[in-house]
């Protein structure tokens, strides 16, 4: 789908990330269809069921592809002055292609007036950049923070590229590369990007005002200079490691010393993955509230579906070295102990073993075949409760319809199961299944 002038030049003022006046008249809506990630940033802690942190990264739930355009329906309804969907996680967009795609040709086919943008690190754009342009996505955001592979080495501890992880300046320089051949390619193509950029004190603040002139030769529309979330209860490695956001005055200094001829964006709202109205008033936890309520009931808000009640009883594996916490890594797990979990009752039915799926973190994601028997072990389970996992696992399993949750980790198992329960439940009501006996 081609890019049309004027009318892009209808969609930005209706953008309230790319104008800033539009942000007090034009609402957005985020869709959290994107759960997996294909690089690690210091500075990223992505959770999910979370309702008190306002930051990237962060939701209450996922949406498959027919939740969002459910969503979007929902939205609209509520909201006329809905001008903007964009997909930005809680992972990166293009990392998730299916997800992604199937969500966007829906919005297109039923929404056609709406701007579709979307957010990504880059690292799979150069490949994507066709179905960007065929989709008429004439928005997107690239964080880039640095051009220098041996800063990135310090940014990013890995990426997954080509089915394997890399780590250090080998995996960094092929993401520098990747984002700026993705950026040329999109700015060829007619779409008007914004690059982010997080400013991380000690560790990029010299080299943004690089970063800045090269993408303004380049064509971006517009950069984004943000200070990094740095909170130590947000779980970061950076946070934890007690690195701090720059203040007011450390900020204003970095976008001051751009020279580059690109717009700075300074009303950004570093808003949440599921972030629903204006830039300045997420009334995501509302709508929220007003579309769940009842006893263990959700209704649905797509029109084709019928009202769901929600089953008994969830079942979840656990991988734990103790036994008594969520404690081990999903691809060292041997053994996986599975619970049945009912309104606050816990009840341990039994245990499946499977083959240690990964030896080392530059081997995991490389065994299909031990994945695949992972999988069979864990048949008929609803999620599990692990401590890190990686890319391709976490993706197949959600296509197995298992959720993958890491965001319990270190946690005694009674209580994470409980709270998993508690703030899942409601939300996602499951089907019954067929289950094996174990």
């Amino acid at each position: 789908m081609p890019l049309c002038a004027s009318s892009d030049r209808q969609r930005t003022t209706q953008h309230p990330c790319y104008t800033p006046e539009a942000r007090e008249h034009h609402a957005r809506l985020h869709l959290a269809v994107a759960p997996a990630c294909n690089i690690q940033c210091h500075y990223c802690n992505r959770k999910y069921d979370c309702t008190n942190e306002s930051r990237p990264g962060v939701v209450s739930e996922l949406l498959t592809p027919e939740q969002a355009l459910a969503r979007v329906e929902a939205v609209r309804k509520r909201l006329p002055n809905l001008t903007v969907v964009g997909i930005a996680g809680p992972g990166d967009a293009l990392a998730n292609p299916e997800r992604l795609w199937t969500t966007c040709r829906g919005i297109r086919e039923r929404f056609a007036d709406l701007t579709l943008c979307l957010s990504t690190n880059g690292l799979a754009l150069p490949e994507q950049v066709g179905q960007i342009q065929k989709l008429g996505i004439h928005h997107v955001t690239i964080t880039m923070n640095t051009l220098d592979p041996t800063v990135a080495a310090n940014i990013y501890p890995w990426i997954f590229w080509d089915h394997r992880r890399l780590k250090g300046v080998e995996a960094t320089r092929i993401l520098i590369a990747n984002q700026l051949a993705g950026l040329d390619a999109l700015v060829a193509a007619g779409v008007l990007v914004k690059v982010n950029s997080v400013l991380i004190p000690g560790v990029n603040h010299d080299h943004l005002a690089e970063l800045n002139l090269e993408i303004s030769h380049r064509g971006a529309f517009l950069h984004n200079i943000m200070p990094m979330i740095s909170d130590p209860a947000h779980g970061t490695y950076y946070g934890l490691m007690g690195y701090r956001g720059p203040d007011e005055a450390q900020l204003q200094a970095v976008r001051d010393g751009c020279a580059g001829e690109v717009t700075q964006m300074t009303h950004c709202r570093q808003c949440r993955a599921d972030a629903i109205g204006l830039l300045d008033e997420d009334q995501g936890p509302t709508l929220e509230r007003e579309w769940m309520h009842g006893h263990g009931k959700i209704i649905s808000i797509h029109p084709h579906t019928m009202e769901t009640e929600a089953t008994d009883t969830l079942r979840i594996a656990v991988a734990s070295q103790t036994g008594s916490h969520v404690d081990q890594h999903f691809g060292h797990a041997r053994v996986f102990t599975l619970y049945d979990v009912h309104d606050g009752d816990v009840r341990q039915v039994g245990m499946v073993e499977t083959d240690r799926y990964c030896h080392g973190d530059d081997a995991c994601g490389d065994n299909d075949s031990l994945l695949e028997r992972a999988l069979r072990a864990l048949e008929g389970c609803d999620a599990v409760l692990c401590e890190r996992i990686g890319f391709s696992p976490w993706q197949a399993l959600e296509t197995a319809g298992i959720q993958p949750v890491n965001r319990y980790a270190g946690i005694e198992i009674t209580l994470a199961l409980k709270q998993y329960w508690a703030t899942t439940r409601q939300r996602h009501p499951r089907q019954k299944r067929i289950r094996r006996a174990v």
